[in-house]
């Protein structure tokens, strides 16, 4: 029997534990992401250096989500130029996901989405 429960019940660490998961700080984890994009100014670097050591910062204690959001996505959506036509920010967007071994359906919300007009 499949067991369900929200995904704001879910910690972290169980995740790491039960999925192997693991923190990676390499620059080519996405590679996909490496190609043809522009380059960062000095000034976007020193922010994104900041946004990370506030995220850092912030995971040395117990923090809502709210203030991660608002640390960390907010600074990072405005340096992408998401807030700008012709993009559309919307959150809170109902999403299920189920484990890889089927025994366990995750359900919860995808925070902040962007799109640029369809899906």
């Amino acid at each position: 029997m499949v067991q369900s429960r929200p995904a704001r019940k879910v910690q972290l660490s169980k995740l790491r534990e039960k999925f192997g998961l693991c923190r990676s700080d390499e620059a080519s984890f996405f590679p996909e992401w490496e190609t043809d994009l522009p380059s960062l100014t000095a000034a976007e670097q020193e922010r994104l250096d900041q946004v990370r050591t506030h995220y850092l910062y912030l995971l040395e204690y117990p923090v809502l989500e709210s203030i991660v959001k608002m640390v960390v996505l907010s600074p990072v959506l405005e340096l992408a130029g998401f807030y700008n036509p012709p993009f559309r920010v919307a959150g809170e967007v109902g999403v299920q996901v189920t484990a890889l071994d089927g025994d366990e359906d995750i359900q919860g919300n995808i925070d902040v989405l962007v799109v640029q007009q369809k899906l």
